[in-house]
């Protein structure tokens, strides 16, 4: 992406008693996790100054890449020793600036930590550490009839300790749920070293939910290594069909009726025009090109079963007068259908820059809800294309922008945090699986009472009572230095 300019998103000034001691700190983090893991050249850092959230960047002091578990711990150790602050790195595939450095931090990533440790198919879980991709769970168990459900669009890149900082989701979460959902447990290194694990191989753990706590956390009170997940078995058939509509409202209402018909789907994904002109010139993937909205609704079961929801779901939209219905008749069409709409983001990538929301309303509100933004675009004068995953309220839209033109990425940024609002204002929320990271943390206090995010506060001082790691993210950023200079005075390391 372009140089953008300046924007509304502020980040902390770096302490200069950190960068001042740079040469120390990479001594200390080299003892800990061995040199040859260590990137301490500017010009090798930028390649971590940010996620895919690119219109922010900032290189970092250093860049830690441990192997072990017990690596990490001796690194968190020596960055506590020097009150430098951590930034917990996946893949880097953030949407919301889950993983970008400030210029006196450090970034643990974990993407060397990819082994899976454990296939217990019998009592269906696996154990992986944390830096393997989503996608390879699911390939470690395929051929045993298994997969793993969560399923992010960036599936092929992202990484389990991501998933489980932002509570990732997927086209198929509305059958199977999230990452928390699907996450047994996790082991976990906090900022003073100590290695923890919580929860295990077992649906119901003892004692206080922290699983619960931690997934969804952004990196807020550690570093997590290796993760316990739950396996299912592979449902017996699946089969999408592909409708599209006259208008974004009425697409809508179809979904909404959908989902109060009580019919399960496993997958219920939305696109606009744009968005499907965008995936079909990208993938090629057979979309109408003449439609103002599609959707994308995939059932599985028996045959017999597949056959009576597809047949229920067709009544349905009937009534909404679909310009076009295509039920999927083979592999290689399914594969088609979902290749076109796995591709959104990079096929927008290709026209402009654009930043993505991730806000939840409740489904019966989709109608009125995509009208506003549509108005909201004339106002703001800025294109939008809507792809999200429509059964659960999950909107994605995609806001485009000039990021070398003066003033337009100011606009976005404005353009966004009113939708966002208007999802809160709805009944919903402001994520649903992109997190809160740099992108909605001032938006925080539209949702949230001051009492709800000072207990919210409470529980990372109990993880991170010196708030060093990630910094800057999810709380207001005046609320996260108060925080810190009220925990951790400023001083001179040890």
């Amino acid at each position: 992406m372009p140089a953008a300019a300046a924007t509304l998103i502020e980040m902390p000034r770096p302490d200069a008693t950190v960068i001042a001691r740079r040469a120390e700190i990479v001594a200390a983090l080299e003892a800990a996790a061995g040199a040859e893991n260590v990137i301490s050249q500017p010009a090798e850092t930028l390649a971590y100054e940010c996620d895919a959230l690119a219109a922010y960047r900032c290189p970092p002091l250093a860049v830690v890449l441990p192997r072990t578990t017990e690596q990490v711990s001796a690194v968190l150790k020596a960055c506590r020793r020097f009150a430098v602050p951590v930034v917990p790195r996946g893949s880097g595939t953030s949407l919301a600036g889950g993983a970008l450095p400030t210029a006196d931090s450090v970034v643990v990533g974990v993407s060397r930590l990819n082994r899976v440790l454990e296939i217990d198919l019998a009592n269906r879980f696996i154990r992986v550490e944390a830096g393997i991709t989503n996608l390879a769970v699911s390939e470690a168990v395929a051929d045993d009839g298994f997969f793993y459900a969560p399923d992010p669009s960036s599936q092929l890149a992202c990484a389990i300790a991501g998933n489980v900082a932002m509570n990732s989701g997927g086209a198929h979460c509305l059958k199977y749920g999230v990452t928390t959902n699907n996450l047994l447990g996790v082991r976990m290194v906090l900022m003073n070293g100590d290695i923890v694990e919580l929860g295990g191989p077992h649906l119901d753990p003892a004692g206080y939910d922290l699983i619960g706590v931690v997934c969804g956390s952004e990196g807020q009170f550690g570093v997590v290594t290796e993760a316990v997940l739950r396996i299912l078995p592979k449902p017996e058939g699946a089969r999408p069909i592909l409708m599209g509509f006259a208008s974004n409202a009425i697409a809508g209402a179809c979904v909404a009726d959908i989902v109060k018909s009580g019919v399960l789907p496993v997958a219920m994904e939305f696109m606009d025009r744009p968005a499907v002109i965008a995936c079909e010139n990208f993938a090629h993937a057979g979309y109408p090109t003449d439609v103002a909205a599609l959707l994308i609704v995939e059932v599985e079961g028996s045959p017999a079963e597949i056959d009576e929801q597809l047949a229920r779901i067709r009544e349905i939209a009937a009534r909404h007068e679909p310009q076009i219905v295509r039920e999927s008749r083979s592999a290689v069409q399914s594969d088609l259908i979902w290749k076109g709409r796995k591709a959104a983001f990079g096929a927008m990538g290709q026209l402009a820059d654009y930043m993505c929301m991730d806000g939840v309303i409740p489904t019966s509100r989709l109608p009125g809800v995509l009208a506003r933004v549509d108005e909201m675009s004339a106002e703001y004068g800025l294109k939008v294309a809507n792809v999200f995953h429509a059964g659960d309220g999950n909107l994605h839209p995609l806001i485009l922008y000039d990021a070398n033109k003066p003033g337009d990425q100011e606009k976005c940024e404005a353009f966004g945090a009113d939708i966002l609002r208007l999802c809160v204002e709805v009944g919903g929320c402001l994520t649903g699986e992109h997190g809160v990271g740099i992108e909605k943390r001032e938006l925080m206090v539209h949702q949230y009472s001051p009492a709800d995010l000072e207990y919210q506060m409470r529980v990372k001082d109990v993880f991170d009572p010196d708030w060093l790691l990630n910094p800057a993210k999810v709380f207001p950023i005046a609320a996260s230095h108060a925080r810190r200079t009220r925990n951790h005075p400023p001083q001179a390391a040890p």
